[in-house]
């Protein structure tokens, strides 16, 4: 069994911002999938399905960005499952917008969704797929008001694409691995 996460914030106003790829790659993946049973439990919605032979949950989080942990840490514990078979989705403002980065561990990067689900794991040893969503445009917007924006029409195409190419690494990871995914889509 395999656990894909999809960070973002809950509610409408969220819903095509920045901040809310994780969430869009969760639903492009459930789109070609097909979800065989959704279900509401650890504050997130779960979608059960498959991708070739494997059972995949796809978690959307319902808690705010900043508490991603809370959903993560009971979800993984509940599951038993290994952290090498699970994966988070995430946005990066340090990758221009539509480029994906895949890791088997790393830092937080100063990503607040990233650091509570270290905080509540205790480790940082778990894979993760990056969105580019880049850096605000000008040096004095907040990063907030950034991060909880949407995309201008020309970074909403490149988006799209990459939430598509996101799926897509995440269907190989589900299937050969991590190594595999980040040769082929890093």
């Amino acid at each position: 069994m395999k656990i894909i996460i999809g960070l973002g914030n809950p509610g409408r106003q969220y819903s095509e911002t920045r901040h809310n790829v994780g969430y869009r790659v969760v639903e492009e993946l459930a789109r070609r999938h097909g979800v065989e049973k959704e279900e509401s439990r650890f504050d997130a919605i779960l979608g059960h399905l498959r991708i070739g032979s494997e059972k995949v949950i796809l978690a959307k989080p319902l808690t705010y960005m900043n508490l991603s942990g809370k959903t993560v840490q009971p979800l993984a514990r509940w599951y038993k499952i290994d952290l090498n078979d699970l994966i988070v989705i995430c946005d990066d403002m340090d990758l221009q917008p539509g480029i994906i980065r895949l890791r088997p561990k790393g830092g937080t990067g100063g990503h607040k969704g990233l650091a509570s689900i270290t905080d509540r794991l205790g480790t940082k040893d778990f894979s993760r797929l990056r969105l580019g969503v880049g850096h605000p445009a000008h040096e004095n917007q907040e990063v907030v008001n950034w991060v909880l924006g949407k995309f201008s029409p020309a970074e909403e195409e490149l988006m799209q694409t990459a939430v598509s190419q996101a799926a897509d690494a995440l269907e190989l990871w589900v299937k050969e691995g991590i190594v595999p995914a980040m040769n082929s889509y890093n």
